[in-house]
């Protein structure tokens, strides 16, 4: 067994703390990889606190893993040793169900094995996530991040990064398309500089005015601050495609009117609670009301591969280990532009 050293939450009412704990050998096509860098996603405070229910402890979170090769199992074709790498929010799946078998392994009909807070193929390990030194990945679910593309800045992309992309290219957000960008956090940024080098036209919806430079630095060509309800009126029926990062409730039915007929609103951002709206906006416009969850382990490669030759990086601030604590406090309350990355060297 490889010794690993991280930070877990024991609890949901204690707090992150040094954690030492045991990943497999590497089988025949398992990569060793030595993580560097590991985002913080908000869902990893939503689960280390169990507030989405089902949460398995001790955790170690973390997936949005940036690192480099240590070892290489004997069957290992794509990578070697000094190889930069990365992991996402799931790696296993059972490869042999429709989803899987057509590329869409993120959506496995038996279920993904998720990088932490699940059970490995056995059904007895828990999978432990990347806020620890070192980690074990099957081959095919590990991802070659570019060369030139600095690994505190690649970690980010393997959630955020991929949860935007995936949507926008899918809904073929690109020259032509009038795309909007609801919540400029760590997801939302993200969709603002992939939307604008997919070549849309695109704006960013927000409640509040305190991010309108950011979101135009970022490439975004128009900020609509929703607090005023007169923006709905003045752009109904404008938009092709809205994709709604916020994790609070909205009033749907406000945010439907803004869509062309045949629009979309894509959900990504998860609300704590169920929302309630009527169908009726749909329905008159034959608009149409969607999800999506990250993207497949191809799709996560094509996305990293774009964001390379687009030079497109999220907005990072590094920390320490010892500040996962306080980094989490100031996710929740949104002080952070866009998304806090432990720097695991150390």
């Amino acid at each position: 067994m490889i010794q690993a050293q991280g930070f877990a939450a024991l609890s949901p009412t204690t707090p992150v703390v040094p954690f030492s704990f045991e990943r497999r050998d590497p089988r025949e096509s398992d990569v060793v990889i030595d993580i560097q860098y590991c985002g913080i996603c908000h869902s990893d405070i939503h689960q280390a606190r169990d507030e989405w229910g089902g949460s398995i402890f001790p955790m170690v979170p973390g997936h949005e893993i940036a690192g480099i090769v240590r070892a290489v199992g004997p069957k290992v074709t794509k990578y070697k040793v000094g190889d930069q790498v990365g992991v996402g929010c799931f790696v296993d799946s059972c490869r042999h169900c429709s989803s899987c078998q057509s590329g869409l392994n993120q959506y496995c009909l038996e279920g993904v094995t998720l990088t932490y807070n699940g059970y490995e193929k056995d059904g007895k390990t828990i999978s432990q996530g990347g806020y620890s030194n070192v980690i074990v990945v099957d081959e095919n679910y590990v991802l070659r991040i570019p060369n030139g593309m600095p690994l505190d800045k690649a970690a980010p992309l393997l959630c955020a990064g991929i949860t935007l992309y995936s949507p926008l290219r899918h809904w073929k957000a690109g020259p032509g398309k009038k795309v909007a960008i609801a919540g400029l956090g760590g997801l939302g940024h993200m969709g603002v500089k992939i939307a604008r080098a997919l070549g849309a036209d695109v704006t960013v919806l927000s409640q509040s005015d305190r991010k309108r430079e950011d979101a135009l630095r970022m490439g975004a060509h128009h900020f609509l601050s929703t607090r005023d309800k007169k923006v709905f009126a003045e752009y109904a029926n404008h938009f092709d495609l809205i994709v709604n990062t916020v994790s609070a409730g909205l009033e749907m039915g406000d945010y439907f009117g803004l869509l062309k007929v045949d629009g979309a609103l894509v959900a990504v951002g998860m609300p704590d609670q169920p929302l309630t709206f009527h169908p009726a906006p749909l329905i008159s416009k034959r608009r149409t009301y969607a999800g999506s969850m990250i993207g497949s382990i191809g799709e996560t490669q094509e996305m990293l591969d774009f964001c390379a030759q687009h030079e497109i990086t999220p907005d990072i601030e590094v920390i320490p280990p010892a500040n996962i604590n306080a980094a989490f406090e100031r996710v929740m309350k949104s002080d952070v532009r866009y998304r806090f990355v432990i720097d695991l060297r150390k």
